[in-house]
């Protein structure tokens, strides 16, 4: 799409407030006032991110942009090729699915799932409820196959009076449900959903209205007739309010703090509407719920694979001290709400100062970072997570990206190096935008001046991958997909 034009001199301003503003050492949700007491930290990586040391610097251009609704720009979650139908999918959080054609000049409404036909009005209030995620079944496009025109949405939803499948262990005011949506389109390639009412797979009883659900996925590594393909992953976070009050995170009965892996198109769940797949780690063990593949999660909202090796990373939101992205495998106990990163979880204000990475049954970060850090806000978030093993952007090979949502910085380590916890490995990425280096939510900003808008204080910024390795950028502040370019 073509770029806006703004005078030279109101751009220059603005980014010099900005690096005034960029200069004041950010504050951090863990300095609450309880201090940490004797052995306890809130400060655990004193040794800052690099700001300038291995910076990797990319290009980047405008691709797409979503319409606003009621003024405010659209809060993308995710970005999913298609690739039988030959078309990129993006959601807004408030219940649009938009169909993007693969040169970005056409963005037009596939399906609301919000519109009072389908009876799951979206619960979008608030930063963290609404359309989560949704992915398309890898034979969507393949006729004469069983998961031919079909595709899901992960949505948290008003209605509690369905029963639900999965309760929280704690909790009588229920703020919401979240629902897993089987939809089935009669012709996969119409301009527009035109298939019937969706299934609902699983119901799940909210007892918070944050950490509510997470990222949906296919392995896009698995091929046709193998015991991967056609199972769907799900980030289930911990329920809400903080420290996970009702320890369900590490409860093998309780769905809450948990990564699922079904399959969509089975019948031998509890309920009979999905299976469970007979691979998966805990069929076997008494008490535990069939459909976790890891868990001891928080609050992750993305995933990814590695097309080289098969490994999985996972990004997951900390408490108030630490942010961390973990390489995840069956049956993994990634730790909370024991462990915070590779330190054992004390409160919201501290970790334990010693014993770290202490027990041997947990899966610790290969990377983390302290939310008290120069280059990010007053909040943190670990999203976003991508490996990139392309040709096109060779300053990021063999790299894992992740993103810092609220700041809009994306930093990176090295796939085929992998670390072992801490931020020593972790490095930035620049965007040259405009002939300078920028952060995305500098970018943003831009955008919003030429847009008449008042700038954007967070980034909510997310990484997805489609259309041969390219790399697109989702925010929540300016409306507009982005893509890193030679």
């Amino acid at each position: 799409m073509a770029r806006i034009g703004i005078p030279g001199l109101l751009i220059a301003a603005f980014f010099a407030t900005a690096a005034m503003f960029a200069q004041v050492p950010a504050q951090s949700a863990s300095q609450a006032p309880a201090a940490p007491g004797p052995g306890q930290t809130d400060d655990p990586f004193p040794g800052p991110i690099p700001a300038t040391e291995g910076v990797i610097r990319v290009n980047v251009a405008e691709f797409a942009a979503l319409p606003d609704i009621d003024g405010v720009a659209a809060r993308m979650m995710n970005l999913v090729d298609e690739p039988g139908t030959k078309r990129l999918f993006v959601n807004d959080m408030r219940g649009p699915l938009y169909r993007v054609s693969y040169d970005g000049k056409a963005v037009a409404l596939y399906l609301d799932v919000n519109a009072p036909a389908w009876g799951h009005s979206v619960q979008s209030a608030g930063r963290e409820r609404g359309f989560q995620s949704f992915t398309f079944h890898p034979q969507f496009g393949r006729p004469g196959t069983p998961g031919f025109g079909r595709f899901y949405t992960y949505q948290d939803v008003i209605e509690i009076s369905p029963t639900p499948d999965f309760l929280p262990s704690g909790g009588d005011t229920p703020t919401h449900d979240t629902v897993l949506l089987e939809w089935t389109a009669k012709t996969p390639g119409a301009p527009a959903y035109d298939g019937g009412a969706p299934k609902v797979l699983f119901r799940m009883r909210q007892p918070f209205a944050n950490h509510n659900a997470g990222h949906i996925a296919f392995n896009p590594l698995a091929s046709p007739g193998s015991p991967e393909f056609g199972l769907l992953y799900l980030g289930v976070a911990d329920g809400g309010s903080g420290g996970d009050p009702f320890n369900m995170a590490q409860n093998l009965g309780s769905a809450f703090g948990k990564l699922f892996r079904i399959d969509p198109l089975g019948t031998n769940s509890r309920n009979k509407r999905y299976g469970i797949p007979a691979g998966n780690p805990l069929v076997n063990t008494p008490g535990a719920l069939p459909e976790i593949y890891a868990y001891g999660i928080r609050n992750t909202q993305h995933f990814a694979w590695d097309p080289k090796n098969g490994n999985m990373f996972l990004a997951d939101i900390g408490q108030n001290i630490i942010e961390k992205v973990s390489l995840v495998t069956a049956g993994a106990n990634l730790g909370w709400n024991v462990w915070e990163g590779s330190y054992r979880f004390i409160s919201r204000s501290a970790v334990a100062a010693e014993g770290r990475r202490a027990d041997p049954k947990v899966t610790y970060p290969v990377v983390e970072y302290g939310q008290i850090d120069p280059l990010l806000q007053s909040q943190a978030a670990a999203n976003g997570v991508i490996v990139y093993r392309g040709s096109q952007l060779k300053p990021i090979g063999n790299l894992v990206l992740f993103t810092d949502m609220p700041s809009g910085e994306i930093f990176y380590f090295s796939a085929d190096r992998l670390p072992q916890g801490g931020q020593d490995a972790i490095r930035r990425v620049l965007l040259r935008w405009h002939g300078a280096d920028r952060t995305v939510l500098q970018v943003i900003q831009e955008k919003n001046v030429a847009q008449g808008k008042k700038p954007a204080t967070r980034a909510d910024l997310r990484l997805s991958m489609a259309l041969d390795n390219q790399v697109f950028l989702l925010n929540k502040g300016d409306g507009v997909i982005r893509r890193l370019v030679p």
